[in-house]
């Protein structure tokens, strides 16, 4: 499996991105996926993630009623729409995929095997 991140950029406060987790060959259809975060100077954080096993889904509280998760199969594509943008949200965005077919996501590094490169996300005005 080899992630691909793409969607980063530079944004006003207030403003939207949407980014792309993808795999040229493999689906995603039974990968939990995680979204993390790393801010220069700062630990690794869990951002979101998606179920494989239930289509649950969990949100750091910072981002929660502004980001959403979701799953295009078809596509073989997870996004992370973000809405509602701050400047604390700058960091390199990473998708990460869990190939244990948990019952549930989780927010920790520790859970993934396999990571992208990562997206850099700039919010500024």
């Amino acid at each position: 499996l080899q992630l691909v991140e793409s969607g980063g950029g530079l944004v006003q406060p207030g403003g939207s991105l949407r980014l792309s987790c993808s795999d040229s060959g493999d689906t995603l259809d039974y990968y939990t996926i995680g979204w993390f975060r790393q801010a220069p100077g700062k630990e690794r954080e869990g951002v979101s993630c998606l179920s494989a096993s239930d289509g649950s889904t969990s949100y750091v509280d910072s981002v929660k009623d502004r980001f959403t998760i979701s799953r295009d199969n078809a596509k073989k594509t997870v996004y992370l729409q973000m809405n509602n943008l701050k400047p604390e949200d700058t960091a390199i965005y990473f998708c990460a995929a869990d190939s244990h077919f948990p019952p549930a996501c989780f927010l920790t590094a520790q859970a993934y095997d396999y990571w992208g490169q990562g997206t850099q996300v700039t919010v500024s005005s």
